[in-house]
This record gives structure tokens, sequence and C-alpha cells, in this order.
């Protein structure tokens, strides 16, 4: 691969054409800014704590020193400073002397306002790559600040949240400096994070500790004037073409089957799909009827649909399931749906695809408990499953690679997004009054300072899929007992977060949170608006908001339960496969 990468250099250079890759380097004054960071003493003597820090790069343009100006047209970035992706490489750029360098931070009106659904998967516009699209309420989050703040002295922390988007709030930077592009060269520039905040205080009485670009929010208008001027240039400097980190993609695997495509639903962001296990019907048939087969549970006595059951969007009625052998287990049985778009699996995060989680709970000894050698022999006895493993994977070999292939594929096409609301977006129907004010309750912030006093569930259940399906903590417990994605990346700050679930079907797939807590709607809208723990790592967007809470009204909080009822999707709910016999023996997929 790499050789490739240096050929490919070696040919664009050759061409006249080179590569050009922009570093942002964050920074608090002179010292390097980690994120999540330590805390950080501001102009005004508070300290702050920042934990995201992510923006959107375009229109790029280079000055030549005779005034001309190369631009880089349709290209864009993405870069965040939690995941480490803080380089947009360009392509395609001449070859040259320059003597300055243009970007914005944001994107134009025009693909501002466009369909984010038609950007391909890992692209930079991708809502499933930057997490920064505002669905409904249109357009991109240009620059996402978010983190904790302190008086001098110590005492509790408190969130703040500045969003800056709207067309008004894109951003220009410009730099005068010489430089020269040749064969693969790298530009750094520095974005000192201290001067966003100066020596502007951060109260939640008067909303300077949060702005989402509202017209007429001077806010953000002062925060976006302040960014233009907090970057710097450090240096550019040729890079050896061959250093260039390339990610690797997955092999494509050949498949014995019949092509089956995936449709992405009108308003949906474009997937990523496992490039090295494509979707054939006769792969997919077979996944659903192991998700239904209770060999694959040590004593024959548990399939994925006994905790999984499609009558209720693929998630058990209770707050623990029970093992194959009646052990507890541990968490929720999270519904199973809309897969395809998840970054990773189960509540902590721990399981990277579809495939990785299925197996693991086939072989987890408090869940169905079977060894992958025993669940092979026994699945290789039957004849009609070896036939339908040649179908799907072109010999009768059964292996437990296979079997979680299958899984992915079956999982993969489990797709929802038929409900009421879906419909009222269409304009098939329309949403109640009460469940209207429940959608504006939905996506309005939290920011009495400016007159709205929404509900703020959008930062983090916002866009067609509802969630971001990040880590976060919710206010469960002061102290959490589940590490929660700890386990996944072996950070302390992250012992109690847990995966953003999604709240379509979610009125069918009570009880709720990690644990089943909450038995209703009405009590998990109340955990929101009053009972939160202020855990020190509470998501910034909840830290945000007072002690004492919300204080939604009774109604209001009736027309959040009523508005979360809308998404359920009648069409998704399904009775337990018709294909296969009680006892879950297998039936042939040819």
């Amino acid at each position: 691969m790499l050789r490739l990468v240096c050929l490919f250099a070696s040919v664009a250079v050759a061409l006249g054409a080179a590569e050009l890759s922009v570093r942002i380097a964050p920074r608090w004054g002179d010292a390097p800014l980690a994120v999540p960071a330590g805390e950080f003493a501001t102009a005004a003597g508070q300290t702050v704590r920042v934990t995201r820090l992510a923006a959107l790069l375009s229109d790029f343009q280079l000055l030549r020193p005779d005034g001309s100006v190369v631009r880089l047209e349709g290209q864009y970035g993405f870069v965040d400073a939690a995941s480490g992706r803080l380089e947009v490489a360009l392509a395609n750029v001449p070859a040259g002397d320059y003597r300055g360098l243009q970007v914005r931070i944001g994107v134009p009106d025009a693909v501002n306002h466009a369909d984010p659904g038609i950007w391909p998967p890992g692209h930079a516009l991708n809502p499933q790559t930057n997490g920064l699209h505002w669905s409904w309420s249109g357009g991109y989050v240009f620059l996402a600040l978010e983190g904790y703040w302190r008086e001098p002295g110590g005492g509790d922390a408190a969130g703040f949240s500045y969003h800056l988007a709207k067309d008004a709030q894109l951003m220009t930077v410009r730099f005068l400096a010489d430089f020269k592009v040749d064969a693969a060269t790298q530009v750094e520039l520095a974005l000192n994070v201290a001067a966003l905040f100066r020596d502007r205080r951060l109260a939640t009485s008067d909303g300077s500790d949060s702005t989402h670009s509202a017209a007429g929010d001077s806010l953000a208008g002062a925060l976006a004037r302040s960014t233009e001027r907090a970057f710097f240039w450090l240096e550019a400097r040729t890079a050896d073409a061959c250093a260039v980190a390339a990610q690797e993609k997955p092999a494509t695997r050949a498949t014995s089957g019949t092509p089956l495509a995936f449709t992405v639903p009108a308003g949906f962001p474009q997937p990523s799909l496992p490039a090295d296990n494509p979707l054939t019907e006769e792969g997919v048939a077979l996944g659903e009827h192991l998700f239904f087969d209770r060999r694959l549970s040590r004593n024959g006595e548990q399939s994925c649909a006994s905790c999984h059951d499609p009558r209720a969007a693929f998630s058990d009625r209770v707050a623990l399931s029970r093992g194959s052998e009646g052990d507890l287990g541990r968490r929720n049985a999270m519904p199973l749906f809309n897969l395809a778009w998840h970054p990773a699996y189960a509540w902590d995060g721990t399981k990277k695809t579809i495939r990785e989680q299925a197996l693991a709970a086939m072989t987890n000894p408090i869940e169905m408990h079977a060894g992958v050698a025993d669940v092979v022999v026994d699945l290789s006895d039957d004849p009609r499953v070896r036939e339908d493993f040649a179908a799907a994977f072109g010999s009768e070999e059964i292996t437990g690679e296979r079997i979680g292939r299958a899984f992915e594929q079956f999982l993969l096409t489990l797709v929802s997004n038929r409900s009421r609301f879906d419909a009222a977006r269409a304009g098939t129907t329309k949403l109640s009054t009460q469940e209207q004010r429940g959608f504006e309750l939905f996506m309005m912030e939290y920011d009495p300072a400016r007159g709205r006093n929404g509900a703020d569930c959008f930062h983090c259940h916002g866009g067609p899929l509802f969630s971001d399906f990040a880590a976060k903590n919710n206010g469960l417990d002061l102290v959490a007992l589940d590490a929660g994605a700890q386990n996944a990346t072996g950070r302390a700050d992250d012992r109690g977060r847990f995966k953003t679930p999604s709240l379509r079907n979610v009125a069918l797939t009570a009880p709720y949170m990690h644990d089943g807590r909450f038995q209703t709607l009405e009590e998990v809208v109340g955990h929101y608006d009053h009972g939160m723990q202020r855990a020190a790592n509470l998501d910034p967007n909840l830290a945000k908001h007072p002690k004492s809470g919300l204080g939604l009204s009774a109604d209001d909080q009736a027309a959040l339960v009523a508005f979360l009822r809308t998404l359920t999707d009648r069409e998704y709910l399904r009775a337990p496969s018709p294909l296969l016999p009680e006892e879950g023996m297998a039936f042939s997929v040819r």
C-alpha cells in the first residue's frame, strides 16, 4: 500500500500537482492543548476544561507571488481534537511558490442548506463523520467548543457549549507567509483557544456560557470574530510522501451469493458498510435464521431473539435479561435497528463491528454461553444448514467467522424509518398540537437568558437517527458503579459514560437506560427535567443547566412524551420468524 502511495505522489508531482495538508494545532496560549484537556485559567480568572473542539473547513485558497489565486474548490475538511483528527488533505494543488493562504471555518450557504445525505461515508460533510449537522433545523455547526468552567477557588463545575453556525458566522482566516508546495507539503496552523475566552466571564444567568447562533445572538458573532483572530501560522514543511499516513481500508471479499442492495432512506446520511462483508440475499437469510436458532446457546434453550424480541423493536421487556442458564445480565438489552449507522456497539462501545458484538453475546458466560467450536459442530451435523452456508459463502464450511458475518448481514438490513413523525415530515400526516409542541421543546435549547426554554434534547438525539451515538454521562449517578466507556478507552474521565441510544421506537423499548432503571417515558423526562446527578463528567450540554433543573411545566413534559411516541415505526414490528419451527431448527434458504 505504501508503495502505491509513493507511486501516486510521484505521478502527481510529474504532472505538476502536489499534495498539501493543513494541520490544526490546538493551543492554550503557548501550551499545546489536548482534548479532553486539563484545567486552564482564563484572562477573567475562571478556569475552563475543554472536552470538545471540532470544526468544518472549506474554501481553501492559495495566493501566488504574482497576486493570482489558486482556489481548491469542492474540497472540505473536518477536524476534531478529541479524536485526534486534525489534518485536512488537499488534492491537485499546483506545485510552486506561494505567499499566502486562506481557509474558511464553516461551509458556503449553498452547501450549508443542501441535503447532507449526498455525502459519501467518511466525507468531511457526512453527518455521521462530523457530528455537526443540525438536521431539521437546517445547516451545519461550523465550530463546536464545549467543556466545563468554574469560578476561582474551586466549587462545582458548570458546563459551557458554544456552537457557531448559520451563514452569518462563516469565518475567514487569512495568512501572509511564504511557503513552497513541492511533493507532499504540510502547513501547520495553531488555534489559540484561550483567545476565544479572552477576558469574557462565563455565567449561567446571562447566557454567556452557551450560544447556538440564533438570530440576534451577539455572543455568537463575538466568538466568530475571536475565532478568526485566534489562528496563527506555525510553519510549512515538506513531508516524506511515503510517510503520509494512509487509512487502510478492509479488503473486499468475493461472495458467491446474490448481491443485495442497501437502500438508504431519504434524509439519512450515507453509512459506512463493511467492505469485507457485502450483503447478499443468501447471507441475510442465513443470518436471520441463525438469529432465531437456539442451538447457538450452550444448552439449546435460548436464541438471540430471546433477548431481542422483534415485536418490541428487537429489545427485551425487562431491565436486565437472563442468560440461557438463568444468569442475570449486567446491562439492558439494546434494541436492534439502524445498526448500519452505529460507529461502535454495546453500551460501552467496546465492540467495533456487528459481527464482533454478535459473537460476544453468543459466547458470554452470562448470556448464551456457547463455545464457538461446539456451535460449529452442532450446525455442521445439519445438512440443510451446510447447504445454507454454501449458498451464502461458496462452500459448506461452517466457522465462527462465517457465523459472525451472517449475523452482521442480517442485522445491517434492519432499518426503521416509517414512524408517524417521518410521515409528518413527508407531509402525509400531521402531528397533533401537543405532539408538535413536544417536537418544538425537543429541538429548542435551554437558554432562558435569550428567552428560549426548551428541553435541549437535540444535542444528543438530533438528526434522522435520533442519536449521535457518542458516549456521554447523562447524570444518572454521582459515582458510577459501571465503568461504561472507560472499558473502551481506558480513560478515567470516561467512567460512567454510555452510548447514546436512538429514540426511534422508544415507546416500545422500556425499561430505559443502560441498567433499565426507568420504567416509563414520563420517568425519563422527569430525570432530565429535575433529577440529574451532577457527576464530574456530566455532559457539558447538561451541566450548563441550573442545579434546580429545567423547570418544564407538567403540560410541556407531557408534550415531550407525546412527541416521543410519534417515533414508533409500526411497520418495523414483526412476529417471531415464521421460517423457523418453535424448537429452532434450521430451514433452507435456497
